[in-house]
């Protein structure tokens, strides 16, 4: 691969790992972007300490979290890529709103993604994922505790 065919395959990778939450695909999308396990941390948006979970786990917890909203729409860009043989860090920003059917306001999250990639057989795929949320509207649109 050269390096900038890994760049758009980590880019794409982002597409991908929106499309899970937006699409509500939690069928075949989750082992196209996610090792097994994979290591998150959304601590910055709600009071869930930061873990390793196997995918599976990962899965329903965001069929789950996703469950209650009538629509979604990630947008990660400005994607900052540093690639080291088999290994990447990606750094995004990301705007994320979050609309739960019946009300008149949505859950805007704004900030960051600095996540980790590894390449597999099957491609690039996420590691770790840590969001960094500067901004929040309406946290408790999220159906989580939040900070």
């Amino acid at each position: 691969m050269t390096t900038l065919a890994d760049r758009a395959d980590l880019i794409e990778l982002f597409g991908r790992y929106a499309d899970i939450a937006d699409q509500k695909e939690f069928t075949r999308l989750p082992g196209l972007v996610f090792t097994d396990p994979v290591t998150l941390d959304f601590s910055s948006v709600a009071d869930i300490p930061p873990m390793t979970t196997p995918l599976g786990d990962y899965v329903e917890i965001l069929r789950t979290s996703f469950a209650p909203f009538a629509a979604t729409h990630h947008v990660i860009t400005g994607h900052v890529i540093d690639l080291d043989g088999d290994r990447a860090t990606i750094h995004a920003h990301v705007r994320a709103e979050h609309w739960v059917a019946g009300e008149a306001d949505r859950w805007l999250v704004v900030g960051f993604y600095d996540n980790e990639a590894v390449r597999t057989a099957g491609g690039w795929r996420l590691t770790r994922v840590k969001l960094t949320a500067t901004h929040q509207e309406n946290p408790h649109l999220s159906g989580v505790t939040a900070r």
